[in-house]
């Protein structure tokens, strides 16, 4: 059994139980930058935190290699983020990575080395249903991250294995303690991994050549200059740099144009979305079903109406109204803990 080892508590202590199942375990550490120098993160991406998977390999007693995706990551998760924010949208990383990287080559790394699956620290659970694997909301409904997930194949699921899914975080704190786990008491991860300090849009304007524009109201009349599109999201309200006796926030984004288009509080309402790139762990609906969607991971999730219309694009009807619906981020429809699916908001 292969392990995806951050030097995190999560991942660590997932390797530990496996070890203690008796499993013949194998630590992966991905190599994802060059050096501490280039965007030295706090996350598992750092060449110090390779030598933190490494000390709690060592801890265990098992083998640990590291494998060098520098490149595939700098293409496929990092040229993705930037892309989608040049052209107005605001992606996750994190669910693209999974995807690609950590459950893709990685995985492929593990097979390739004879291991039969690859665990990682996430929580989430999978199981079976009229024979197909799906995934479940973790035990820790506050750490679950079955969101960030949604986008994994049934080839996917069908190799990996989610050891904390069924603790809550306390329990796999207090288990690394009682292992003296260097990682015991390591503070969380930051969201985006290969961003270390600041804010992301500080990233982006260091990273890409970034051009500023009109902003402007829903009939086109300019009130003021934006920054370049990448520095705003759905939902904005501080850093407009424009006063109209009454809030304003960030509505819609115009990359063809390069406008940052800007209204009232009650325009960010809406019950409609597209949504495409479409994951069904079950089998395609037929017709139309009601579900809860979560549109974003902080959000609590909504009762909607969901229709597909091909294996690829679906529409969402929620019955209330959403704030902020926002292009790019994931759509993902739950059935109680049982998650049915996902796709990307058009």
């Amino acid at each position: 059994m292969a392990v995806a080892m951050s030097g995190g508590v999560d991942s660590s202590v997932a390797a530990s139980l496996l070890v203690k199942k008796g499993f013949r375990v194998i630590g992966l550490t991905m190599k994802l930058f060059s050096s501490p120098g280039e965007q030295s993160p706090t996350g598992y991406c750092a060449d110090e935190t390779i030598a933190a998977a490494e000390r709690a390999a060592s801890a265990l007693g098992i083998e640990h290699r590291v494998i060098d995706f520098r490149n595939e990551f700098k293409e496929r998760v990092i040229g993705n983020f930037l892309n989608e924010y040049a052209n107005g949208r605001t992606p996750n990383p994190c669910v693209v990575c999974n995807k690609s990287i950590k459950f893709g080559l990685l995985m492929e790394k593990a097979l390739d080395l004879g291991c039969t699956r690859l665990a990682t620290g996430h929580y989430a659970r999978i199981s079976q249903r009229k024979g197909r694997y799906v995934l479940t909301k973790a035990k820790d409904k506050q750490k679950d991250q079955s969101y960030f997930l949604w986008m994994l194949s049934q080839k996917q699921l069908k190799s990996i294995a989610f050891p904390l899914g069924h603790y809550e975080k306390q329990q796999v704190r207090e288990m690394a303690v009682s292992l003296g786990l260097e990682a015991a008491n390591k503070p969380e991860s930051q969201e985006i991994c290969f961003i270390s300090q600041g804010h992301y849009t500080d990233y982006m304007n260091n990273t890409m050549t970034i051009s500023g524009g009109d902003i402007v109201d829903i009939n086109g009349k300019i009130l003021g200059q934006h920054r370049g599109i990448i520095n705003y999201t759905i939902g904005q309200r501080e850093g407009l740099g424009i006063a109209l006796g009454k809030p304003q926030y960030v509505i819609g984004l115009d990359p063809s144009k390069n406008l940052v288009i800007v209204g009232d509080d009650q325009l960010l309402y809406k019950t409609i979305l597209g949504v495409t790139e479409v994951n069904w762990f079950i089998k395609v609906p037929s017709r139309q079903i009601k579900i809860l969607v979560k549109i974003r991971n902080q959000h609590q999730g909504s009762p909607a109406l969901i229709k597909p219309l091909d294996g690829r694009n679906a529409q969402v009807a929620f019955l209330e109204k959403q704030r902020a619906i926002t292009p790019g981020q994931s759509a993902v429809f739950y059935q109680g803990d049982l998650v049915l699916g996902g796709g990307l908001i058009k």
